[in-house]
């Protein structure tokens, strides 16, 4: 098939271009590189099926795809802070032009979401039937309320339209080409190791995240992709949950580094706890995660290695 990927010279994006160059599609790899990076997809830039489109989806691009993965938006709250204008728009007037380009072509659309959408959740692990504790005024609300409204333009384009929609929750999701100035628990974490400088945690640590490797995600969006009659939303993530300041110490025993822990104030409307319930991947799908966490992390910190050792 001819596969359009936005935001695919992004962390998630990246891998699962690969994968369906993998399986012999042709993909489309539209970026604006605001956060994605032309060295995540270089090695594809020579493969005939596969194409690179400078181009921001808050304007319109007309295509020819039978499938559309729109994971297009800066995912980490340094990056949607920095504009947060530029980041609601990208998940409201975006999302409104995949969709105008799945209607028009009948493609099918992947509407990359996120755990975000639950907020600072007061139900615990978190069922897509659950929904949310969001500050619609907060610092982070133009992510969080823009893919809340991402996944309304979602359904109500399929139910008044009938575009042929999937939905899928992403939870916190770790792994090679991640940035390293994400400002993600991860890349942090690992950067400030093999550095030697302090690690940061935010409050007491005593806050709970849930880690999927990206390879697993990508599974589990392919998967839902190609999985008929079912729009979702469903949850993609790792049901086991650390505290942060568990993941700091096993990020230190890992690397073998003799960086200390130091605590900071926690921002605004961060979450205390966040744990997917798979449940429904689990049925529907077929998937769960299958990666353990310290061979994905020995993998992550390589990547993270060799990065480091040439800035």
């Amino acid at each position: 098939m001819r596969i359009l990927v936005t935001g695919g010279a992004g962390f998630i994006g990246s891998h699962l271009c690969e994968r369906l160059l993998g399986e012999g599609h042709d993909v489309l790899c539209l970026d604006n590189f605001f956060t994605g990076s032309k060295q995540n997809i270089a090695r594809h830039l020579g493969n005939p099926r596969f194409e690179l489109i400078r181009h921001d989806i808050t304007e319109p691009i007309l295509l020819e795809v039978d499938r559309i993965y729109n994971l297009a938006c800066p995912a980490s709250p340094v990056h949607y802070q920095y504009n947060p204008v530029k980041t609601i728009k990208t998940n409201v007037m975006g999302t409104i032009n995949m969709l105008g380009l799945a209607k028009r072509v009948k493609a099918r659309i992947l509407q990359a979401s996120t755990s975000e959408v639950y907020g600072d959740p007061l139900v615990h692990p978190q069922p897509e039937s659950y929904w949310g504790n969001v500050n619609p005024i907060g610092i982070r609300s133009c992510y969080d309320e823009g893919k809340r409204v991402a996944e309304t333009l979602m359904m109500d384009y399929h139910r008044q339209n009938g575009v042929d929609i999937r939905i899928v929750r992403i939870f916190n999701t770790y792994g090679p080409r991640m940035a390293v100035h994400d400002g993600r628990v991860v890349s942090n974490f690992i950067v400030q190791a093999l550095r030697g400088e302090d690690i940061t945690l935010f409050g007491d640590g005593s806050q709970t995240r849930s880690f999927c490797y990206v390879d697993d995600l990508v599974e589990g969006m392919v998967r839902m992709m190609e999985c008929d009659g079912f729009t979702g939303p469903v949850n993609l993530g790792n049901p086991v949950e650390n505290t942060i300041r568990e993941f700091a110490e096993r990020i230190l025993a890992l690397t073998g580094s003799s960086s200390r822990i130091v605590t900071m104030p926690l921002p605004s409307d961060d979450p205390k706890q966040r744990q997917p319930d798979i449940s429904l991947a689990r049925g529907r799908l077929g998937w769960q995660p299958t990666v353990a966490l310290d061979s994905g992390l020995r993998n992550t910190i390589d990547y993270f290695a060799g990065i480091c050792a040439t800035t």
